[in-house]
């Protein structure tokens, strides 16, 4: 959470925290639930990481991070996502790129009641004000979703340094050409700094069958 006491310390956490306890409920000899339910279980853990270590050291009281993972099937033929915040997720399939989550934000929370449009939420000053993140609270609210995966399909994970400055269409367009993941996301990030790069970009891409 840009702007927020040891924003980064929270993303470490959550990450670490995240990425153990996934392979600890994916593990021998049979993975403990469904996966949907071993990443609800591995944020959770997240969460409570983040939480414990702003207890022990007062100096990072408030720290918190969005978090957006997405987990493989065995067969690499279909994918669950975990997601709690502004970053997102998206799926490009024959041309056309679908967001697969909802940011939690106060102007989204206005754009669904009808009182913002989506350009004036982009636009408006409150944009990056977080209604749910890892660290804000002891049991958060986190949104699940997935799909099946065809030959071809991409999964685009992303933070707001992103999507704040680069529209779903352009990312379309540079989805679309016939490149490497790794000049895709290059092109990527290029385009959210020439069209101003105010925020820390991540990207990560997926293609289905690679």
């Amino acid at each position: 959470m840009g702007g927020h006491a040891a924003g980064e310390v929270a993303s470490r956490l959550a990450v670490e925290a995240f990425s153990r306890e996934m392979e600890r409920l994916s593990g021998a000899p049979a993975p403990d639930g469904t996966l949907e339910e071993r990443l609800r279980r591995a944020a959770a853990t997240a969460n409570r990481a983040i939480l414990d270590a702003a207890r022990a050291d007062p100096a990072t009281e408030g720290m918190g991070t969005t978090l957006t993972a997405v987990a493989l099937a065995p067969g690499r033929d279909a994918f669950a996502g975990v997601h709690i915040g502004d970053s997102r997720a998206y799926l490009f399939r024959d041309g056309t790129l679908r967001q697969l989550t909802t940011d939690h934000t106060w102007v989204q929370q206005q754009v669904d009641a009808g009182k913002l449009s989506p350009l004036e939420a982009r636009r408006h000053p409150y944009a990056s004000v977080l209604t749910r993140a890892l660290g804000l609270a002891a049991n958060p609210e986190f949104d699940t979703f997935g799909g099946d995966l065809r030959p071809g399909d991409m999964l685009l994970l992303c933070s707001d340094g992103l999507t704040g400055m680069v529209e779903d269409d352009e990312l379309a367009f540079i989805l679309a050409k016939d490149s490497s993941l790794e000049a895709h996301v290059q092109e990527l990030i290029d385009a959210a700094n020439r069209n101003g790069g105010f925020d820390n970009i991540t990207v990560i891409l997926i293609r289905a069958g690679e």
